[in-house]
Formats: C-alpha cells, structure tokens, sequence
C-alpha cells in the first residue's frame, strides 16, 4: 500500500496547471458510447477513476483508443455486452452513467450497484424514477439494476431532490428517447453543463442545462464529435486552499474563474488576496486568517467536495468557525485524523465546530475517502515536523500527478510504499 510522507511547514509559491474535471470526464466517456461514430475527446484527468472506466467501457466491447494521457478515441458501434461487470462499478460510483447511456442506445442496460468513497448515502432512486418516467421498466435483482424498454418516450420528470448522478444520467437516456422530457428541479453543476454541450456536440438537441429546468427533444441517433473537457473545480479549489493553509502564494491556470466563485467568496472571507484573469486565478495567503462559518449547497452554493480543504484550513485561522454539512452525513470521517495533528474539531450531527488559531504537528494519519485524503495532505505540508497519510489510493482516484504537482510549488513530498522508505525520507530531509 502507497503512503506520502510530508515535511510540512514550507509555503507554496508558484503556478500550477489544472487538469480536465473528473466528474464531468466520467459522464462524457459513458455518453460517447453512445454513438456508433467515432469520438475524439480530449483533456481528460489522467487518474484511476478515468482509467478504470475506460476498461469497463472496454470489456463491453467498444473500441478504445487512449492516444495519450489526456486524449482518446472511443468507437461504440461494436459494443456486444449490455451488461458492466461488478469488478469495474465496485471501484468507482460513477460507471452507473453507463446505465443512461446504454438504455437511450440499446433500450437495455445491467449495471450492478455502484461503490465508490464511503462518505455517506447516496440513494439512486431517482436515476430509477426517471428511468421508468421515460417508459423503462426497471428492477434490482442479484445487486445489479436491469433497466429495458420496448421504446422510451420523452416526459415531464420532477426531481424530488437535487441530484447530479440523476440529472446526467437521465439526460442521457431523455436525448435519444422520442418526443419532448422536462427535467425540472435540475442539478445545476458545471459538469451538468459540459455533459449537455457534449451531447449537443453529437447531435442531441438539450436546452436549459445550468438552470434547474433542462428541456430535451429526443433524436434518432448521434453522430461523430470532438470535444475537449472543462477544467476540475475541484482540483483548482484544492490547490487554492493549499496556498492560504500554508502561507504561500499560488497561481492556478487552466480554470474557468466562474466555477469557483463559491470557493473564492470563502478565500476572501478568511483573508486571503484573490487575483482572477480569463483562464487563472491567484491566491496569497493573508497575514492572519479569520473565521468564517459554511455550509455545502449545490451549485452555485459552496461545494461539498470542498468541504475537508476548507475545514481544515480554518483549524488554523483565528477564532471558532462552524462548518455544515448538508449534502452526504459522513463527510467528517477525516477529524478523528486532523485532531490528531493538534486540531480541535469537534462534531455533532451534521456540524463541525472548529477552534482555530491551533499549530498543526505532524502525525501519521489515514485518507477516509478522495477529498479528505488530498486535505490531509494539505495539513501536512502546513504541518510542523513530519506527516505520513496511508491510504492515498482514494487521492489517486481524482488527483493527477499530485505529488509532482505540490513538488513543483516547492513541497516536500514522496510517494512511498514502505516502511523503510519512510525513514529514507526522514533521513535524507533531516
């Protein structure tokens, strides 16, 4: 198993280029299957969860051509397989938008039940609602959701809440599905929006995405397309708040400035200097952080995979903030490990109280789950002394090239994969 080991206490300074968006990539290469033209999509993550899913999207039969890290060429006309084995949706939650993809193609889609991070509850009753409102009969039988239709029809589809997975993945099914289906209470997330122009690139006819009404008018079939993916958010926002937890000053490029409004109001809020230009942003740390209070919220409110970077930032910022989790109830499962550094969080139900002002030591601590890990790492590189974080296979799911990122910035970080590499480490940084 791979751990970091961290010598904190150094500010990061510099630039860092931001990859394409994991959670809008995901979606788009289940949709590309859905043509039997060749589609060329580029500036894809390089990271585990890509990866994986192009295997599942592979072991279906479609043809895949990964012309280099960030670039592939996916042909869906030769998919043989309506069924995605469990192998590849144990290891990420997001191969479930196979199942929009194949039931608008095929009218038939088995996707077992999806796994991914352990942060809580994620229901998909209402992907399986707006399934059976487009006309497909839809049953969970063996821990696999068989979803078949003799022919959808577009409809009038209410989200009971808000829901990314859902919104996309019924999209998907809704574009090739005749006649008009309104999705209304709409997740409205960036990458809800790349999907739909992606679609609309093959030839779907989508409109309204990014508000909370999208209207859709179902086509025959798409065609060919090339398309080139958003920049990560989240990726961004993880690397901004690196630079207000340890003092520095960092340049994020490749972003679009709009998608993190939410993240900067709070950079701006505890004190720090926002810079913004057309594709960057620039965030220095101010000499003092103060406290806030925040709550996750969809889009365009304050995102839940920015809630750990956040929080952990604030145990070192002056004062008592209070940080609320609305979204997903086992979002927290990193303070155990952060109080273990010398902060002082403590929870009840759905909120964080958290004492600021503390110095963080370093300790060895474990990643619960993909943005909690990559914030443990953030509060080792501000940490005092050394940290160890075990477990960083969740942060290679989402975060490409990280360490060689953070390096880059001027931290101190291996990747290791034994004890005996962790005291080299120790060794050779005295």
């Amino acid at each position: 198993m791979e751990q970091y080991v961290i010598k904190g206490g150094t500010p990061l300074v510099g630039e860092v280029e931001i990859a394409g968006a994991k959670n809008a990539a995901l979606a788009i290469l289940a949709a590309a299957i859905m043509t039997d033209d060749t589609v060329l999509i580029e500036n894809l993550p390089d990271v585990r969860d890509i990866n994986v899913l192009l295997e599942a999207i592979s072991e279906i039969g479609a043809k895949v051509d990964r012309i280099n890290k960030s670039t592939v060429k996916i042909n869906g006309s030769t998919i043989t397989d309506i069924s995605v084995d469990y192998e590849y949706i144990k290891k990420i939650r997001a191969s479930y938008y196979l199942l929009g993809a194949l039931l608008g193609k095929y009218k038939h889609a088995e996707v077992p039940l999806p796994g991914g991070c352990d942060i809580g509850s994620r229901p998909i009753d209402q992907h399986l609602k707006g399934f059976r409102a487009l006309g497909a009969e839809v049953d969970i039988d063996h821990g696999a959701i068989i979803a078949k239709a003799d022919e959808l029809r577009g409809n009038h589809i209410f989200m009971d809440v808000v829901s990314v997975g859902a919104t996309i993945n019924v999209m998907m099914a809704a574009s090739m599905a005749p006649g008009r289906t309104i999705i209304e209470n709409a997740a409205k997330e960036p990458h809800v929006v790349d999907v739909a122009n992606f679609l609309n690139c093959m030839g779907a006819n989508i409109k309204g995405a990014g508000t909370d009404v999208i209207r859709i008018r179902g086509v025959e079939k798409l065609h060919r397309a090339e398309y080139s993916i958003i920049p990560d958010q989240i990726e961004a926002g993880t690397f901004m708040f690196a630079a207000a937890a340890t003092g520095g000053d960092i340049t994020v490029k490749n972003v679009i400035p709009k998608h993190l409004e939410a993240t900067t109001a709070k950079l701006l809020e505890i004190g720090c200097i926002i810079d913004e230009y057309d594709d960057a942003v620039r965030v220095r740390a101010g000499k003092k952080l103060h406290r806030t209070h925040v709550k996750t919220l969809p889009y365009p409110g304050y995102p839940t995979d920015m809630q750990p970077q956040i929080a952990i930032t604030l145990t070192m910022a002056e004062g008592t903030s209070i940080v609320t989790e609305s979204i997903f109830e086992n979002r927290f499962k990193y303070v155990d490990e952060i109080n273990r550094m010398g902060a002082s969080i403590r929870v009840e139900g759905n909120t964080a109280f958290i004492e600021g002002g503390k110095k963080l030591k370093g300790a060895r601590v474990s990643a619960p789950d993909l943005r909690a890990g990559a914030a443990l790492v953030i509060a080792g590189l501000a940490a005092e002394g050394i940290t160890v974080v075990d477990d960083i296979v969740y942060i290679q799911r989402g975060y490409e090239c990280f360490e060689q990122k953070l390096r880059s910035l001027g931290a101190t970080i291996e990747r290791v994969s034994t004890e005996k590499e962790i005291q080299k480490f120790k060794l050779s940084v005295g």
